[in-house]
């Protein structure tokens, strides 16, 4: 199947603004002025942001980009609070100047014919999946949509999804909202049921290996969004590891941040990861 594949053009370092912080659920909901990230965002692509007293940057996935605000072209990010570096973010109140640099990485290959699309995602890490969403929209694909969590609070935009996509399953482990269980033990149902051409996947490793093993079972290409720590997100510091099979069959070592995040789900060791 032809695919549409680049990294997102030339990434800045740029000084932005805090103009919106609200808490949805378990997670903070940023939007940030980043003047010339928006404009060159695809979706898949992330920012790197600088957080006070930390060397490490925190690399946080894209959830939406608006063209046109009060504040110009502004982009929304997602923050879940798992450590010191994600708290200071989470707590970062509006008008607060952020350091960041983005878009970066590889984002997700667009189909150049209209086909049938499945995204499942887990968590705080759908977010890519949004405005990959609309983006399939646009070029007339059918997009059917995943979206599976611990519990409701940590469900991300499941109402909002809607817009852009033909169906929407809803999967929590406690069963607080759609139906009981993990996505993973549901795929290759899902997968079928679906007929998907296309799978892309986004969330934790057990995800995305089994979005690629039920993709290859059915005979459909795989795209994942893979997210492991990474200290710069540039590339430069060879700090996120990711082990994969290149073209020519060989096991090899990349990087997560540059040569990722999105890599096609048949190529990642999972054994490996």
């Amino acid at each position: 199947m032809a695919e549409e594949r680049g990294r997102a053009p030339g990434a800045v370092h740029v000084d932005g603004e805090v103009v919106a912080s609200k808490r949805v659920g378990a997670y903070r909901h940023l939007t940030l002025t980043a003047p010339g990230v928006p404009e060159r965002f695809r979706a898949g692509s992330f920012v790197a942001v600088t957080v006070a007293g930390h060397v490490a940057r925190r690399a946080l996935w894209v959830h939406r980009v608006r063209a046109s605000s009060a504040f110009g072209p502004t982009l929304d990010v997602v923050v879940e609070v798992r450590g010191s570096g994600t708290a200071w973010l989470a707590a970062l109140p509006v008008g607060a100047r952020v350091t960041l640099t983005g878009p970066l990485g590889r984002p997700f290959a667009l189909p150049r014919d209209a086909v049938s699309c499945l995204l499942v995602g887990e968590g705080y890490a759908a977010a890519p999946l949004f405005p990959l969403a609309e983006r399939l929209r646009e070029r007339g694909c059918s997009v059917s949509l995943v979206v599976s969590a611990p519990d409701e609070s940590h469900l991300l935009s499941a109402l909002e999804a809607r817009r852009w996509v033909r169906s929407v399953t809803v999967l929590t482990a406690d069963g607080s909202v759609g139906r009981r269980g993990h996505v993973a033990d549901h795929l290759h149902e899902l997968v079928e049921r679906s007929d998907a051409d296309v799978v892309y996947a986004a969330g934790p490793a057990a995800v995305l290996a089994g979005a690629a093993a039920a993709a290859e079972r059915a005979g459909a290409w795989s795209q994942v969004a893979v997210e492991v720590p990474t200290a710069c997100g540039t590339g430069l510091c060879h700090g996120c590891p990711l082990p994969v099979v290149g073209e020519d069959g060989v096991d090899r070592v990349v990087r997560a941040c540059a040569e990722g995040p999105v890599v096609r789900g048949d190529r990642v060791r999972w054994d490996a990861l």
